[in-house]
Order: structure tokens, then sequence, then C-alpha cells
């Protein structure tokens, strides 16, 4: 029999849930990188030392060594169970692995209980129209728990993953005879907030029990098909796919060569395996076939009657089913012709110039900001400003003062350039890429406010300039720019033909930096530290260099409705 399916494949490509249990050819794994090693240890260490401190919450709680105490345990009716070690659901082929087990209730003579997770992401959002079921680390039960006001559960795949982990859970122990009736099952945040959910219902599409049962039973299904192949040696159950999960998976490299050989139209970011399945069924399994289909067809279907007993072009049947078909068709036009192409007409491509402009980024570790960089233009000279980069950087402990006190040094620099553009009559605008992470490390800088710092007025006052003097860049190359997938600054700037000196620059990555540049007696120390200040440069002048483009280049590209 194959291995039992875990609680994080839910989610997971059918094809790698396939390969993982036996391949059809030699494999080795690639190595870890930097970056996911970082990630795995900082999830590590958060629920270590939430876990630890459980322990001191709850002296009476109980850590298991083995499935049998665990089992013990559970018919004991013991309160609050740490790294419990679950039986197998043997029938349904199933196992599960979840941080805490939290005693709820009794149904007859069976105690039962809510699985709780410790995750290392956000859980909530700001919405308004909403309210989630909150508790404390103190009082876990989820009775105990009371609706917070304004906040939704996050879309974010993270959170998504954690609920589908908690839905197998509550399966798991439907099977062992201990599960909550009313299948209840927390989060413990990255800030240690307690969130509870009801997986019954509807409350939760993403992740309640009835969308899990369905992703389950498909991967099932799976399992029972390696199996056939594995004693039959006959053609493999799955084949590849372009899933989400493809840059963080192990046999992404040799998936894809096969995937662009045959143009798979799965490649055509982001299109989900149920719309993939839709396109294929009517005959378009290609890139270059779904670049021909018309989006102006497909858009004006999305709400049309139409006769089933006429013939309907493949755009109307598709446009029903395929939410956003013209997206699609879109993005694949722009690979087939190998470039970005324009939303707009060539009179409203370009971006706010200024006589005075400066590109601002930011580095960021945790939930603090400890570099704002900035590279000026100066188009036109202007006294007492000087052009080039500056770096405004805190390498020591990261406080709220700290990060407040160096953001303030930057604002003070900041408000330096305006008011002397304002005294010779110069215009000034100031560029990001992404503006809610600026702005939402400048509005945590200010909260409360720094003596001597800028207010939360301040802050407004200046984006709410007239002409505007705080442009986000993300916001005006999506209003304008058509490319086959992402829209971030690597992928734009790069078509803008700019180049980083850093052979692997991202933001990921420069989380690794920071913590070689300010571990203690690291003799490396320093060339992370410039590391870290180039790749910030760049990125600021990677703005630049995008917003030049836009200004010039960008022009001469082809609309995405120009037919092929």
């Amino acid at each position: 029999m194959a291995e039992y399916l875990r609680s994080d494949e839910i989610l997971a490509c059918v094809h790698r849930v396939a390969l993982s249990r036996g391949a059809p050819f030699d494999f080795v794994a690639p190595p870890v990188t930097p970056e996911m090693d970082r990630r795995r240890r900082s999830a590590r260490d958060h629920r270590h030392a939430t876990l630890e401190l459980l322990r001191q919450l709850h002296p009476e709680a109980s850590t298991p060594s083995s499935q049998d105490e665990t089992t013990e345990l559970l018919l004991a009716g013991c309160d609050l169970i740490l790294v419990p070690r679950l039986a197998r659901d043997d029938d349904g082929r199933r196992s599960a692995s979840v941080h805490a087990l939290v005693r709820v209730g009794r149904v007859d003579e069976r105690f039962t209980y809510a699985p709780l997770l410790i995750k290392n992401h956000e859980v909530v959002e700001v919405a308004s129209t909403r309210r989630t079921l909150e508790g404390t680390l103190e009082h876990l039960r989820p009775s105990e728990a009371e609706f917070h006001d304004g906040v939704g559960t996050r879309a974010a795949l993270p959170m998504t993953r954690s609920g589908l982990s908690l839905a197998q859970a509550t399966r798991v122990l439907a099977a062992l005879g201990h599960a909550d009736p009313n299948a209840r099952a927390g989060v413990v945040d990255r800030q240690r907030r307690l969130w509870w959910f009801e997986l019954t219902g509807t409350n939760y599409p993403r992740f309640n029990l009835s969308t899990y049962d369905r992703l389950y039973d498909e991967r099932l299904n799976v399992l029972l098909a390696h199996d056939e192949w594995a004693r039959s040696k006959g053609p493999f159950p799955t084949a590849p796919y372009w899933h989400r999960d493809c840059p963080e998976c192990p046999y992404a490299e040799r998936c894809e060569d096969q995937l662009e050989a045959r143009d798979d139209v799965s490649l055509v970011r982001f299109t989900s395996f149920d719309q993939q399945l839709l396109l294929r069924e009517q005959g378009v399994d290609t890139r270059a076939l779904l670049a021909r289909l018309s989006p102006d067809l497909a858009r004006r279907t999305r709400n049309k009657v139409i006769n089933p007993l006429e013939p309907h072009a493949t755009e109307e049947l598709l446009g029903r089913a395929i939410d956003k078909l013209d997206d699609l068709i879109y993005r694949a036009r722009a690979h087939e012709r190998g470039t970005s192409l324009r939303v707009v007409d060539v009179d409203r491509v370009g971006c706010v110039t200024a006589d005075v402009e400066v590109d601002v980024d930011m580095e960021s570790y945790e939930d603090a900001t400890y570099l704002w960089g900035a590279h000026v233009t100066l188009n036109q000279p202007t006294s007492g400003v000087t052009s080039g980069y500056r770096a405004f950087v805190e390498w020591g402990p990261l406080t709220h003062e700290s990060e407040a006190a160096n953001f303030r040094d930057f604002w003070t620099w900041l408000e330096g350039v305006r008011n002397e553009c304002r005294e010779q009559g110069r215009t000034f605008a100031a560029y990001c890429f992404w503006a809610q992470a600026e702005d939402g490390a400048m509005n945590r800088a200010v909260t409360p406010p720094l003596e001597g710092g800028p207010t939360s007025e301040d802050l407004a006052t200046f984006r709410r300039s007239d002409p505007a003097q705080w442009i986000d860049l993300h916001e005006v190359a999506k209003r304008q720019i058509q490319t086959e997938g992402p829209l971030g600054l690597k992928l734009l700037a790069v078509a803008a033909g700019f180049a980083w000196r850093d052979p692997n620059p991202s933001g990921e990555a420069s989380i690794h930096w920071y913590e070689e540049a300010t571990r203690p007696q690291s003799p490396d120390a320093l060339a992370f530290r410039t590391r870290i200040l180039e790749y910030n440069e760049d990125d600021c002048r990677a703005t630049k260099a995008l917003r030049d483009w836009l200004n010039g280049p960008a022009r001469a590209l082809a609309h995405r409705d120009d037919p092929l």
C-alpha cells in the first residue's frame, strides 16, 4: 500500500503527489535554497517558542511521546495535549499533524477535541463587514473566545493551506472517535493571536469541510491510481501541469521542460487546474491557441444568455465557465509576442516626471523596517540637493523606537529636499513600487509618534499632494502594461533594460542577508551589509529605469487587443 495522504498535500499538485510516491524516472532532489531554509527555521523557532509559552501558561498540559500515549490521553479527556501524535485514519489513508488538541466537549463516552496549529503567517485582515472569533493563549477553549469585529480571514495561500490541514485533522479525529461535532479548529498566528473557525457550513469556502472533502477525494484517487501503476508499470497516472507551487517544487525543472516543449496551456499564469481542464475540453491545449481567441467576445459572453441548441464560438462556451477568460487570453498573447503589451493607447503610456525625482525603496525584517533608501535624479539643477543614492539604515536592535528614529531621519531629509524644491520653484515627485508596503512601514513608524518626528497628518498631507508627489509605479504599470504573468518590479525593470548587480536579487533573499549582516561576531557582516545597500540602491534605480521606459520605449509596444 502507498503512503498515507499528508495534510500538506491536500492543496498540492496531484502530479507531485504521485511522483513523491515513486516516479517513472531517476530523481535527485535539488538542494534547499537559503531562502527556503530561513523560512523553515523561522517557522520552527516561532512554533517552539509558542509551545513553550503554552507549557508555561498550562502546566497541566501533556506532551505525549507516541501514538499510543496520545490515544490514552484522548480517552482520559486531557484538557490540553501539546504536539500530539495522532493515530492514522487507516480507512481514509490519511494522517494528520497538529501542534495541539484542545478538549471542547464530550459525546457519549468520548471526549471531543479541536485541533490547533501554530503558524508564522497572518490569519486575518481588515474587513469592515466581517468578524472572526478570537481566543487567547491563556483561555484556549473556543467557548471562551469572543468575536473580533472588523476583521476577516485572509484569502492568502498560507491561510488556505492551514485551514485545509485543520480540516484533515478534523476528519482524522472523526475516524478516531474524538472529533468536535461543530468542527471547530484554531490557528495561532505570527503575533500569537488565536483565531477560531467552524469548518462546517459555508463560512470559510476556501477550507471548510466540503471544500476539503472534494480536494481529498481527488488526491485519494491519485494514491489508488499510483498503487495500480506500481503493480502494473503501465502509463503513469498523472501528467505535468503548471501549479502555483511550481517555483518551489523539486520536480519543477523536469516538468517545465515537458510543458514548454508542447506549449502547454497551463503555463498561462495564473490558471487553476479546473480552468485548465475546461480549456482542454474545448481543444484549447496550447498558449498559441488561447492567444488567438477573442478577448472581447469572452468579455461579452460572461452574463449572456445563450441558446444551447445553436452552435457557439469557443469563447462563448468558455467565457461563461471561466471568470476573466479575457485576462488569460491577454497573458497568452504577451507570451506569443515575447514581450509585454500596451493596455492603453500610446498617448496614455507614461509616468509623471518632475524637476527633482526621488525613487524610494525600503527593506524590512519581520515586522520592522531597518533601511530607507532613496535615489535622487536632478532634471533641473537645484541648490542644496545632491543627485545619487542615500541610505538611512539601522543595524542595531530593531525596536519601535529605533525603527521610528531611523524613519524620522529619512523623513527629515526628504522634507528638506521638498522644501528646497518649493523655495526654488522646482517640481518634486517621489516614487515607489507597491506603495502599500512603504505606506504601511511609514504608518507603523509614526504610531505612536516619536518626538521630533512626522505625524500621521504629515504623511496624509504628503500623500494627498496635488499635483501628486507620492507615486506608486506598480499602479501606474498595472493600468498601462500587460505581461504574461506577474507584474513585479524585477520583471518590468528587466524588460526596461535594467540589471541588478546581485545574482540573486529578491526581497526574501535580503532577509537572509540581513540575518548574516547583524549576526554577532560574524566575519562576513560587512560584506552582507554592503550587499544589502547595493541591492536597495539597485531597487531604487530600477524604478527610475521603469519610469524612463514607460516614458519612451514602452510606447512602441503592441496593444494587447491587436490581432496576432
